[in-house]
């Protein structure tokens, strides 16, 4: 039996495997040592972005890539090395403090990165020891300094020393000398916080999954995630848009409106995408909309809610089923820049369907318009401890502070949504995270609130629903509890939450 981890693993290096041994700058050898090339000093202005203006990877690096013309293999090669850099980021930190002279917090934040950079090359992409480490020095000495340079390159020198697994036995046993504290050997090796390990432990033990699974889902976090696409329903099919995207196109797994990129590519080069009838979406948010539009309802079936609609991928699923159906979307989000993309990811679905784009608080419309839809979808801000595989950054910026703002904010929400659908209609409750203080808990108070003021609420048993909408997801669940948890390892999707509660 193959070993989730490790092939995890090798999903991660195999991504960039073909552009780190194919990987040519166009600079001669002299010239590279000097300056570095393209691919990577665009990773490392992505990795000086990120940290010194809070930007988020993926909207630095692809216009950052456009912008100097960068493209074909020598872009793969960047994105990997940026993204797998931020995504590994702590266990290459516990790697360079065991092959630096000095200890880490005394590194100027520059050359830690391009450390991180070089580390990523030699245990994640597979590129040549000599190619990784001559590149890296040269990027050094081109954005850090000579001096910075040296060292750059004693410590990368040490690094190359040992392959990947034996690092992994050394910074595991340095993060848990005692073999007792397995979250912490996992904090280190599989490059996550240990908070959040721990907390992605207790949310398996709650969707009645093996703590021990834990290792293999912060293995499938770390592996690059396939791009997948949305064919949306009435716009386009997707045996069309599999046919646009050509021989490596596949199905998704359970969604009947995915379609997945096996061989990547670039979606916006499709005639559909580019015109709004599919987009990019992750399987498991492709499901959760999907089993909103299902769930039954008791009486009319004409005004739906998109509560926190930015930047648009659900509510235009939506849009594209409520158009099938006869019933109009209202889509409402608090940022205007948002609301302005949710517009724009509308722009396929026929005009009747979409009552309205509005710029407002979520937490106003349950008192603005009491009992006024029939089905209310509420994708809550929250850590995104779900979608991490998609943030490569945001592990490392959320903190157990965060979840006191967030959880009160989604039990606000949530409360209005409530009071927002009407009798008989029914709340999807959905968040990109897992843990346990912003699913089952934020459900559990909203539902004590919902009683104190006289509202009654039942929760309706989501697996079925998903069950009808995807018959390939039922063998995967597990427990009999009536809310539905996905997971990176078990569903190859996003880690997506789902609590359906109808009004009575």
């Amino acid at each position: 039996m193959s070993d989730p981890r490790r092939d995890a693993r090798g999903r991660q290096r195999g991504a960039a495997r073909a552009e780190g041994r194919g990987h040519r700058s166009a600079a001669s050898p002299g010239q590279r040592a000097r300056t570095g090339d393209a691919a990577r000093a665009a990773a490392f202005d992505t990795l000086r972005a990120v940290a010194d203006t809070d930007s988020y990877a993926n909207l630095v690096l692809p216009p950052l890539l456009r912008d100097r013309q960068i493209t074909g293999r020598d872009a793969g090669f960047a994105t990997e090395l940026a993204y797998g850099t931020l995504r590994l980021r702590g266990r290459y930190d516990a790697v360079l403090a065991q092959a630096s002279s000095r200890p880490l917090d005394q590194v100027d934040p520059p050359v830690l990165d391009v450390l991180r950079l070089g580390a990523h090359q030699l245990l994640g992409m597979r590129v040549p020891p000599h190619a990784a480490v001559s590149e890296t020095v040269g990027l050094a000495r081109d954005r850090v300094g000579a001096g910075a340079a040296q060292f750059v390159n004693a410590v990368l020198r040490r690094v190359a020393e040992r392959d990947l697994d034996e690092w992994l036995t050394r910074i595991g046993a340095a993060a848990d000398p005692a073999g007792t504290d397995e979250s912490a050997r996992l904090a280190v090796t599989e490059s996550h916080p240990a908070w959040v390990v721990r907390a992605l432990r207790e949310a398996l033990v709650g969707d009645g999954r093996p703590a021990g699974d834990v290792a293999d889902l912060l293995a499938a976090d770390n592996a690059p995630p396939r791009v997948t696409l949305v064919a949306r329903p009435g716009l386009v099919d997707p045996a069309e848009l599999a046919e646009q995207a050509g021989a490596d196109a596949t199905a998704g797994a359970y969604a009947p409106t995915a379609v997945v990129l096996t061989g990547g590519g670039d979606p916006g080069s499709l005639r559909a995408v580019r015109d709004g009838r599919a987009g990019v979406q992750d399987e498991g948010s492709q499901l959760v909309t999907l089993a909103l539009a299902a769930a039954p309802i008791d009486g009319p079936d004409a005004r739906w809610l998109d509560l926190c609609a930015g930047p648009g991928g659900k509510a235009s699923l939506l849009g594209a089923l409520a158009a099938q159906r006869g019933a109009r979307l209202v889509a409402n989000e608090v940022q205007p820049h948002r609301s302005r993309l949710v517009a724009q990811a509308l722009r396929a679905v026929p005009a009747d369907a979409v009552e309205e784009v509005r710029t407002g608080d979520g937490r106003t419309v349950g008192a603005d318009e009491p009992g006024g839809y029939d089905r209310v979808l509420l994708d809550a801000p929250c850590t995104g401890l779900g979608a991490l595989r998609r943030r490569p950054e945001s592990r490392w910026r959320r903190t157990p502070a965060d979840l006191a703002t967030l959880s009160a904010l989604q039990r606000e929400l949530l409360g209005s949504a409530l009071a927002a659908v009407r009798p008989g209609g029914v709340v999807a409750y959905v968040t990109c995270s897992p843990h346990l203080a912003e699913t089952r808990l934020v459900v559990t108070d909203a539902l004590r609130a919902a009683a104190r003021a006289g509202t009654d609420v039942e929760v309706v048993d989501a697996g079925p629903v998903l069950a009808e909408v995807a018959p390939a997801w039922a063998a995967t669940r597990s427990g009999d509890r009536p809310d539905v948890q996905l997971w990176p390892h078990v569903h190859g999707t996003d880690a997506m939450h789902l609590t359906l509660l109808r009004r009575s």
